[in-house]
């Protein structure tokens, strides 16, 4: 959990802005909620690893010293949301699409791009079983990273149900599913080794283990020859069949989930996700409450991903009692900006200046004159630094250009009587003297041409 300086909450700001604009191109609405929920609505939603992260806020007054929660803070934006929509049904419409930015807490061990506190960018939609909501989804989060200055990301797309008969045909016992689908969701991470070392902690059989290590090599040497996601999709469902004999168990369910993220990848190539899609049939998302299509975000240079989502269609009814079908994607503020600020993706302003202009003060018999300059000049549009003391012109320069304020306006005693104001341009080291009337128009188009 951190403090944010100027600079820190300016560059946060731009890139929520970004998103958020993005968002909203897409017809979804803002939606909030507390910090806190009942911890009842939390436990059981993401799973044994989960479960632990969560922050719990133990009773008050007389219960304290029972050592018993009954709140907590929010392990993400989805559980509250399914929560919501259980809660208003009545008032939400029928297909229902949100985003939610607001800050999450994880009791979680800090890392490069990893805190206690953080804040996720949320985009869910809620009503309709249509794979038009996952292509929608990743062109909406493909469309974010990209205004951001992102090109190098890779969309990466798999499905529950393919990993349970994955798991089956490998024969790995319906109780270590769970256990299995952690291990393989660090691959990215730890590698096929590591995977092993841990499908062996976690006590799956060594020739289940034997089954799925030979077909995660196989895989990695058939991805290199695809060019396009779904060739890879197609190449990779008849190496599975091949390696694990999953012909004989083919089911239903297998076939639907299949056909489903068929669909999808066709669907997004005509989004700007579509040159980004990756199919992996080992992505598995750690989440519990996933039912259907999962999605992550990767860049080469972060050890983990930008962000991720998939259907949840059962979670709603959890709280209500009947299912409503549930698609989101959420983008992780913190590693985004972790990740530009180590390629300085930002605009230089962004980062580093308070100010369009400053207003010098020459004494205190002309903090009137100034202050209705700021007026005049703010009422413009612009963005503007009134210098309060009365201090040598040319320290309060100084100061200006210290902070990366690009212009001083100078209002001294003949400015004042003729109505006039002299602009000092400190990266050309210009100046020049103008009406303050016309003054606002000069530095704008000043502004315009620095970019």
């Amino acid at each position: 959990m951190r403090d944010f300086l100027p600079e820190d909450v300016r560059r946060r700001e731009y890139v929520i802005g970004r998103i958020k604009g993005v968002y909203e191109r897409y017809g979804f609405e803002p939606l909030e909620t507390p910090a806190v929920e009942n911890i009842e609505t939390l436990l059981g939603k993401y799973g044994e690893e989960g479960n632990q992260l969560i922050f719990k806020i133990l009773k008050r007054g007389e219960h304290e010293a029972s050592g018993q929660a009954d709140l907590a803070l929010r392990y993400d934006l989805t559980v509250p949301l399914a929560r919501v929509v259980a809660q208003y049904q009545s008032k939400l419409p029928r297909i229902f699409k949100r985003y939610q930015i607001q800050p999450v807490w994880r009791a979680d061990r800090p890392a490069r791009g990893r805190f206690r506190e953080f804040y996720q960018c949320d985009v869910d939609s809620l009503g309709s079983t249509s794979p038009v909501v996952e292509a929608e989804l990743c062109a909406a989060v493909s469309d974010a990273l990209t205004e951001l200055g992102f090109n190098d990301f890779s969309i990466r797309i798999n499905h529950r149900q393919l990993l349970t008969e994955l798991l089956r045909a490998a024969g790995v016992s319906d109780e270590l599913h769970a256990d299995a689908l952690v291990a393989l969701d660090k691959l990215d991470k730890v590698g096929i080794p590591g995977v092993n070392a841990e499908l062996t902690q976690r006590g799956v059989a060594a020739n289940s283990r034997e089954r799925l290590v030979d077909f995660l090599t196989a895989v990695e040497g058939s991805k290199k020859s695809a060019k396009t996601a779904l060739a890879v999709m197609l190449a990779l469902y008849e190496l599975q069949d091949q390696a694990l004999g999953i012909e004989t168990i083919a089911s239903a369910e297998r076939d639907t989930a299949r056909e489903n993220v068929r669909a999808i990848l066709e669907l997004t190539t005509e989004t700007p996700a579509g040159a980004h899609m990756v199919f992996d049939p080992f992505l598995a998302r750690g989440l519990s409450y996933y039912t259907g299509v999962i999605m992550e975000i990767n860049v080469a240079d972060l050890a983990g991903s930008l962000g991720g989502g998939g259907r949840y269609d059962n979670l709603v009814g959890m709280f209500l009692g009947q299912n409503i079908p549930a698609c989101g994607f959420s983008l992780g503020l913190e590693r985004i900006l972790v990740v530009m600020t180590e390629r300085n993706m930002f605009p230089p302003t962004v980062a580093t200046t308070p100010a369009d202009v400053m207003i010098a003060t020459f004494d205190v018999a002309g903090a009137g004159a100034a202050l209705r300059l700021a007026g005049t000049l703010r009422g413009a549009g612009l963005r503007v630094f009134v210098y309060p003391d009365a201090e040598k012109i040319g320290k309060q320069i100084k100061y200006a250009d210290s902070r990366g304020i690009p212009f001083v306006a100078l209002l001294g005693d003949d400015e004042i009587k003729s109505g006039s104001v002299t602009v000092k341009n400190l990266a050309a080291q210009t100046q020049a003297t103008y009406d303050q009337s016309a003054a606002s128009a000069a530095i704008l188009e000043a502004l315009r041409q620095r970019g």
